[in-house]
């Protein structure tokens, strides 16, 4: 009964971001969980490669596309190659994100216009025409399942402190994407209710990948648990919400953080 919970044989999901540093874990993970997913990010190379990996490993299809989330006719074009390929969108996971390296260049009173402008396509932008265009499918097929990938600095503002003496800065146009992601669920869950289209939060904490030593000492201090995320630790939370398991929750926000909003 509990394997079946979280069983997602023949689900098709669509994950944007996948080329990326987590979009790769959750590739792995939800093809593990027996998922056929498409591979989209603007990285089409990376995602041919981790396609071949994953159908090698898996025994499941997954199917690269390349996709520029900002641009609605490229958006469209993914929402029909997987409707070609596998006649149905079970699962949206929008993951793609513009995160710009945080730099003692970026002062708010200094950070670039375009820069801030770039963030809001992507993580707003983009989000809002992936869900647009598979809500289309998902109120014909009268069943589905979005989910909008945030963070903790959408939930409480970024600790300039933790970056210790330098200048460097998490910026304000990241808070502001992942803050507006968390009632841009609640919107859709509650526009699509009674359709069989259940939307969802997954809200993040850091991931220890080449930060310095004080920055990472610094972060695990403010986590009741001591550390930063491993890259494999977010894979779970994603699979409870594609599957069964979560049949129930709609409108949500799933906190993964070492306790670090929990304070």
């Amino acid at each position: 009964m509990t394997t079946k919970l979280f069983d997602l044989s023949e689900r098709v999901i669509v994950l944007t971001g996948a080329a990326g540093l987590l979009g790769t874990e959750y590739a792995h993970g939800l093809s593990q969980a027996g998922a056929n997913v498409i591979l989209a990010d603007i990285n089409f190379e990376k995602c041919k490669k981790l396609s071949k990996n994953l159908n090698k490993t898996y025994q499941t299809t997954s199917l690269p596309i390349k996709v520029d989330v900002t641009n609605p006719n490229s958006v469209k074009k993914m929402v029909d190659q997987t409707i070609q390929k596998f006649s149905k969108i079970d699962v949206l996971v929008n993951n793609a994100i513009f995160s710009e390296a945080a730099t003692n260049t970026t002062t708010f009173e200094n950070y670039p216009l375009d820069v801030w402008e770039k963030g809001l396509d992507v993580n707003l932008s983009g989000m809002f025409l992936c869900c647009q265009e598979s809500g289309k499918i998902m109120k014909k097929q009268k069943n589905g399942n979005i989910i909008n990938i945030s963070s903790i600095y959408g939930i409480v503002s970024p600790d300039q402190r933790i970056y210790g003496k330098t200048r460097t800065v998490k910026s304000a146009m990241y808070a502001v994407t992942k803050s507006s992601v968390l009632n841009f669920t609640r919107y859709l869950a509650s526009y699509w209710r009674g359709t069989g289209i259940r939307v969802n939060t997954l809200s993040l904490g850091g991931v220890e990948e080449n930060q310095n030593s004080t920055f990472k000492k610094n972060y695990s201090n403010k986590t009741m648990i001591g550390r930063m995320a491993k890259r494999n630790e977010y894979v779970g939370g994603l699979i409870f919400l594609s599957s069964n398991a979560s049949s129930y929750m709609t409108g949500s926000n799933l906190i993964i953080d070492g306790g670090w909003t929990a304070w």
